[in-house]
């Protein structure tokens, strides 16, 4: 099993075979929250303009994201962890749209499968890689936009390649990292309204969940985020 580390949307569009899509702070942490809360449908989503297409074809489509990490207009949720853990989402269909992780799944193209990736599922992700028997993997950290390196998702893709080989990776010096790189937003009181300190702590915190988001396209032509 050949395992990649790549970077940002180019090493998106790089990416092949068993394709993890990595966005730590916050996408994916959001969308493992999300359908651990219940969603019938996830639908990751490149364009705001789309989303705002689909609820107005589809009436009580919740939709979620951010760009420059705030709440897009007329959203009914951002981007945030905190806003989402303890909402009921029971029989929701939701569409996402994000600066960084669900432009990573739409530049995906060459991947044969495609996972999302976050810590607080990686031990899932690993075992998934390891029982998957494929031949090649692309671990694909989205960063800051999709443009710009981050020590969170590093992270995250180091420990999940890691659990793979049987090595051994401790990720609390990395967290201790992050809150000087671009995990330092959550620890600035002028930017609690958009980043609050809590979506640290929830999106660093290692395999609370014990399932696997795949991407897989549906009768409809779109993506659709489902738990396997």
């Amino acid at each position: 099993m050949n395992i990649r580390i790549l970077e940002l949307i180019e090493g998106a569009q790089a990416a092949r075979g068993l394709t993890v899509i990595i966005d730590v702070f916050r996408a994916m942490t959001v969308e493992a929250y999300v359908i651990n809360n219940g969603a019938k449908d996830l639908i990751p989503m490149g364009s705001i303009e789309d989303a705002y297409r689909y609820r107005d074809e589809h009436p009580g489509t919740l939709l979620m994201g951010e760009r420059g990490g705030k709440k897009c207009e007329g959203f009914d949720f951002g981007n945030s962890p905190t806003a989402v853990k303890d909402f009921d989402f029971t029989g929701k269909t939701v569409v996402h749209t994000t600066s960084a992780g669900t432009q990573g799944i739409a530049n995906a193209t060459h991947a044969s499968e495609i996972l999302t990736g976050s810590m607080v599922n990686a031990k899932a992700i690993a075992e998934y890689i390891k029982k998957s028997g494929a031949d090649e993997v692309s671990l694909v950290c989205m960063g800051l936009a999709g443009v710009k390196n981050t020590v969170e998702d590093r992270m995250c893709a180091e420990y999940i390649k890691a659990m793979v080989e049987g090595t051994s990776f401790d990720p609390a010096p990395w967290v201790e990292k992050c809150k000087t790189d671009d995990g330092k937003k959550f620890f600035d009181p002028e930017k609690q309204e958009v980043f609050p300190e809590t979506d640290f702590h929830l999106s660093v915190e290692a395999d609370r969940f014990d399932f696997v988001l795949r991407v897989v396209t549906g009768p409809d032509g779109l993506m659709h985020t489902v738990r396997v």
